[in-house]
């Protein structure tokens, strides 16, 4: 009997042990599904999150964030790794810091193809992906795109209030088209990262208002659109399905340590970020955690949820310990700042916090208890009260932080105006001086340049540039002041102005083909073509090989030049030059079409300006000053002015000071008796180019439509701006 028992013992132990495995392994199974419904990344630009009523804010203008945040868990120390748009979005994609990508800035970097960002993860997991983004820094070009199956990053063109096309999408159209995306995927195994761009709208100085209210309306407009894609999520019963992750790139200044924007410091109000997480299935709703966590955490917490393997290399841990009600120990989160380096030639930013103390490395230290002092307004590094915190948070700095900083990449010349328009101009720096300057020192002549931006964004030349004169005045050595200088003359039809800025700027940057471009521009307009010419000329030896665009612009510049001086050989030769080094450009057929148009034969000038319009249109290139202007001009002496109407509408949405493209558009209205419609196209113009030349033209159209009234008040308008005197600088 002892043997069959002892048997018996046996098996029934060896079936105990097959029914808890089972059960553990089902056990396990549910808790490791991976999610089955979207993964949705949304970031909101510039959005500190003591703005937010979930962070403390004691007004809510947010109800989508807050709702999130109900259904979701927030977590109260969340930061970024830099305060600049770029590098910030390449760490939450990558899992990896700034040092890792090697993407220190918005101008002049990109994210490497071997990068592995989290779209490409997720695609070679099945998954169907999405990119929408609302702003230029992050355009396909900046190495972001990899991965998506779809990726959008059409801009708003310019218009009667964006100055420069191409700078930003409003987030109400960007979530249309996030929209789209989800109705014809036709899976729920997809991954959408929405980026909205409202709160980093640049603010004029006169509507920086100290309780931060017109920040908040454009934090509000976000949230409507968050909202909008909530409200989706529902009607198609997602919502409970999707794992939602909301954050965003870094805060924003707001006048505190005398920063208005982001950029240049990383003090808390620029690196502190909301991050809300909500599960597929709500589990956690309403928790929140205190545990320091920072952006390159999400990647690894999305693959963990999605149960997709990581590429290695990853920075980040995983947040799935702490959805589930877990700790995640002593941590560091470290960021950076180059900008003061590759834009004033200062000292880089080097930070590291462990949640309650930090630390910030920069020509005088600083240490900060952000438990005690959020706003950073008492330096603990002479003291005794932070010296227990400060070797550590030194130590973290040593180990993450970069080697060299890289040099920026040229910046191509229909981008650097993009960059202009959002503060955001780049030089190419080697290492600063032994003595460099602390940014805290510079954040005055920081301010007054980004004002001089935002007012030229808004027309008011004038003030623009006295402004940035006033810095190069205290500061000479400001090649980007300069630029900006050029630029803006350029724009208030100060030429003379703008070749004596260029110059400036080539004596600071002698090996710049930039200036040279901008005074040959410039020179071109004043009819001194020869001086243009030899400007253009420069450009292409200094660009060489290394800067296929510029010596494409330049060979534009010598083509219209020629054009001008009634040479068609030279015309013809130099557009050949220029597609060579452009293959997108389609300036042979434009200049074909340019030599048949002045000399009269407008109806054979037809033919290569429409292959010219189909060029441009196919090879999705930068599209062309004139084209579609004299295009249209050809199609009005065919009689068929519908189509002349419309490439007129498409001259100015590209080039929007276009002043004859008005005239010519007003004009056709007004012959086709849309008088009303001619009186709103000569306002519009009035109030896009309101220069000396822009308001005599729109004198003549108004004498024209019988209205002496409106012609005198812009004459009188006209002849006011020409009796002001451009100052000069030496």
């Amino acid at each position: 009997m002892a043997r069959p028992l002892r048997y018996g013992f046996i098996l029934a132990g060896v079936a105990l042990c097959a029914a808890l495995a089972a059960a553990g392994g089902w056990r396990y199974a549910r808790a490791s599904s991976p999610v089955n419904g979207p993964i949705i990344l949304v970031s909101i630009d510039s959005l500190r999150a003591d703005h937010l009523q979930p962070y403390g804010s004691a007004v809510s203008h947010t109800p989508a964030i807050d709702a999130l945040a109900s259904d979701g868990i927030v977590f109260e120390r969340a930061f970024a790794h830099s305060p600049e748009t770029l590098p910030s979005h390449a760490a939450m994609l990558s899992g990896r810091l700034p040092s890792d990508t090697g993407v220190r800035d918005d101008v002049g970097f990109a994210v490497k193809d071997s990068e592995h960002l989290l779209a490409r993860l997720l695609h070679d997991r099945g998954y169907a992906t999405a990119g929408i983004v609302s702003t230029f820094a992050l355009r396909k070009e900046s190495g972001i795109a990899q991965g998506f199956t779809l990726f959008d990053d059409k801009m708003d063109p310019a218009s009667d209030d964006v100055a420069v096309g191409g700078i930003a999408r409003d987030g109400a159209a960007s979530e249309r088209i996030a929209e789209q995306w989800l109705e014809s995927t036709n899976t729920s195994r997809c991954f959408l990262f929405l980026q909205l761009n409202e709160p980093a709208t640049p603010l004029a100085p006169q509507e920086r208002l100290a309780d931060g209210s017109a920040y908040d309306e454009e934090i509000a407009r976000a949230d409507d659109a968050l909202g909008r894609l909530v409200k989706y999520l529902k009607r198609h019963q997602l919502y409970d399905r999707s794992t939602i992750v909301l954050t965003s790139d870094h805060g924003e200044g707001l006048g505190a340590h005398g920063e208005q924007g982001h950029g240049l410091f990383v003090y808390a109000e620029s690196l502190r970020v909301p991050l809300i997480i909500k599960q597929s299935a709500g589990e956690g709703a309403g928790r929140r955690v205190r545990d320091l966590v920072s952006h390159v955490d999400i990647v690894p917490t999305l693959l963990d949820l999605a149960k997709a393997p990581d590429a290695g290399g990853l920075r980040g841990q995983s947040l799935k310990p702490l959805l589930d009600g877990g700790h995640a120990g002593a941590r560091t989160a470290y960021a950076e700042s180059f900008y003061a380096r590759y834009h004033f030639g200062w000292h880089e930013l080097l930070s590291a916090t462990d949640g309650r103390y930090h630390y910030i490395r920069a020509p005088r230290e600083e240490l900060y208890d952000l438990d005690n002092d959020p706003a950073e307004a008492h330096n603990l590094v002479d003291g005794p009260a932070g010296a227990k915190s400060l070797d550590p948070l030194r130590a973290a700095v040593d180990r993450m932080k970069p080697g060299p900083a890289p040099a920026a990449a040229v910046v191509p010349a229909e981008d650097r105006i993009r960059f202009d328009a959002i503060g955001d101009v780049g030089r190419v720096l080697g290492d600063p001086p032994v003595e460099a300057v602390d940014p805290k020192n510079g954040v005055d002549t920081l301010a007054a340049y980004r004002d001089a931006v935002q007012l030229g964004m808004l027309r008011q030349w004038p003030a623009a540039i006295d402004t940035l004169q006033r810095l190069v005045r205290a500061n000479p050595d400001l090649a980007d002041v300069w630029r900006a200088i050029a630029a803006l003359a350029f724009d208030a039809e100060r030429y003379d102005q703008a070749v004596e800025a260029s110059r400036h700027v080539m004596t600071l940057l002698p090996d710049d083909p930039a200036p040279h471009l901008a005074a040959a521009e410039s020179l071109a307009r004043l009819r001194r073509f020869d001086d243009a010419r030899q400007q253009a000329e420069l450009a292409i030896t200094l660009a060489a090989e290394k800067d296929a665009a510029s010596v494409a612009a330049a060979h534009e510049w010598l083509a219209r030049i020629a054009l001008a001086k009634r040479e068609p050989a030279t015309a013809r030769e130099q557009a050949a030059l220029a597609q060579a080094a452009d293959a997108k450009l389609p300036l042979p057929l434009y200049v074909e079409g340019r030599v048949l148009y002045d000399l009269g034969r407008f109806a054979d000038a037809i033919e290569p300006f429409e292959q010219a319009v189909a060029q441009e249109k196919a090879a999705h290139g930068r599209q062309l000053l004139d084209l579609h202007y004299y295009y249209a001009d050809a199609l009005a002496h065919a009689d068929r002015a519908d189509e002349a109407e419309a490439q007129l509408q498409m001259e100015l949405s590209a080039f929007p000071r276009n002043n004859r493209a008005w005239a010519a558009l007003a004009t056709l209205q007004h012959n086709d008796g849309r008088d009303d419609a001619a009186a709103e196209t000569t306002a519009h113009l009035m109030r896009v180019s309101p220069t000396a030349d822009g308001l005599n033209t729109a004198a003549r159209l108004w004498t024209s439509f019988g209205d002496r009234t409106r012609a005198a008040e812009a004459r009188a308008e006209a002849a006011r701006l020409a009796a002001v005197p451009a100052q000069t600088t030496h």
